[in-house]
């Protein structure tokens, strides 16, 4: 049964997680910001650009554990789960270990990407590297938290991003600061922090293991469930890096109009930012009932997850729109002190208060179909979404300048909302074929 209190159950912890997540950003450059280096802030600005780009690649090593973990659950299948999990841990150290042997290449394709000057070339790269030998480390806590909200454990899953974002405040704090480490205390404390969180998300998972049985590995390496692994994975490895396209093409469209345009933009996309944190709790949420739904056959239930999950992703999304609406002016206030980006990005102040509401369903959606592991549709419908994005971004910026820009935004956040909508009908069918209705739908 699916009801209100389960959802929220799974949502509001990992939304309390996901807010921590902003937290570690703003303790990091006023870490950095002590020394007075306007290098050094650069440094960090630029690095954390970089690690996000190459760590969100790999970001299907949790939404992709998530949703077979879950299907897995549904059935009751422990064995399942548990080799779902080894066969994400496996991938994340392999790939974490080539990321930290090749970053000082890493390193030197940001610098030139960003070319942000000799002095924040310097401070990036070293940043950087150092970041990048916590690989491995990172990416297998991916695969942890994947299996944890697989099986609809939102407070082990916040208790686990408390500490991981916890621990890497104190120690960015401790050795960058009362070290007097700077930049690289920063970096390290990232490194500690992450090591931390894996052994003590794997000391877990491995206490769970060992009360069953213990997998050959001919099961671990089955062709079949390898190859549908894969193919998930690359599925939401490629709508990750249209989504992380579309928005560097609305910051370059954004310069394309000026430096104040540009900087009240970036200001406002903070909102935007923000909101996401929210809305990815209830996705999860979505996650996890969706694939558990899938799992068990249960019809009915994966379309009351999907119901009630929208219907507080909503409600929510509601609320933050109107707090960015009514507390917007001051919001921006507290974000620059420049007078001209402060006008500018008031006047816009609606059209980045709304992204929350028009970027509801899409992130539900991606919660659905993460779940149900529909990821070449999810795939699919971003690109289709994105043609319409890219025709609208030229279109109505050249015609309205950056009012069209923002609309464009919305194009693409309802588009994805919308299209992803229109074939759930068409998935449900097919994907409960075989399920028994229950007497009332059959009513």
């Amino acid at each position: 049964m699916v009801t209100h209190r389960l959802v929220l159950s799974i949502a509001v912890p990992m939304t309390l997680a996901y807010l921590t997540t902003p937290l570690l950003g703003i303790t990091d450059t006023a870490v950095v910001g002590q020394f007075g280096d306007a290098a050094l802030l650069g440094g960090l600005a630029a690095g954390a650009i970089v690690f996000d780009l190459v760590f969100a690649t790999f970001n299907f090593l949790r939404s992709g554990t998530t949703g077979l973990v879950a299907q897995a659950y549904g059935r009751g299948d422990g064995r399942a789960e548990q080799a779902w999990f080894w066969r994400a841990f496996a991938i994340s150290i392999g790939i974490g270990v080539v990321l930290a042997l090749v970053g000082p290449a890493i390193a030197w394709i940001g610098a030139l990407f960003i070319d942000g000057g000799p002095a924040v070339t310097e401070a990036m790269k070293s940043y950087v590297i150092i970041r990048l030998i916590c690989a491995p480390f990172a990416l297998a806590n991916y695969a942890i938290l994947g299996y944890v909200l697989g099986r609809g454990e939102g407070m082990l899953g916040l208790f686990l991003q408390i500490l991981l974002n916890g621990a890497n405040i104190a120690l960015s704090i401790w050795l960058g600061l009362v070290l007097g480490w700077g930049l690289e205390g920063v970096a390290w404390g990232t490194v500690w922090a992450e090591l931390i969180a894996s052994i003590v998300g794997l000391s877990i998972v491995l206490k769970r293991f060992g009360k069953l049985p213990r997998l050959p590995l001919s099961e671990l390496l089955d062709r079949i469930a390898l190859r549908r692994m894969i193919a998930v994975n690359r599925d939401i490895m490629i709508r990750s890096f249209v989504l992380l396209f579309a928005f560097a093409l609305f910051a370059r469209q954004g310069a394309q109009l000026g430096t104040l345009t540009l900087a009240a933009n970036a200001v406002l996309m903070n909102f935007f930012l923000v909101a996401g944190y929210f809305l990815d709790g209830f996705a999860t949420a979505a996650e996890q009932l969706a694939g558990r739904a899938v799992g068990a056959g249960q019809r009915k239930a994966f379309a009351d997850s999907v119901r009630l999950s929208s219907f507080w992703g909503f409600a929510l999304s509601g609320l933050v729109a109107a707090v960015v609406l009514i507390f917007g002016d001051q919001l921006v206030a507290f974000i620059t002190t420049a007078a001209d980006v402060r006008e500018q990005a008031s006047a816009y102040l609606p059209w980045a208060a709304l992204t929350a509401v028009s970027g509801v369903l899409a992130f539900q959606m991606d919660g659905v179909y993460i779940g149900a592991t529909w990821s070449r549709d999810m795939r699919n419908m971003m690109l289709l979404s994105f043609v319409l994005y890219v025709a609208a971004l030229f279109g109505l910026t050249a015609l309205y300048g950056n009012t069209g820009l923002w609309a464009a935004l919305h194009v693409f956040l309802i588009a994805r909302g919308l299209s992803l909508t229109a074939i759930l009908p068409f998935r449900m069918r097919e994907t409960f074929a075989s399920a028994p209705f229950p007497p009332e739908e059959r009513r």
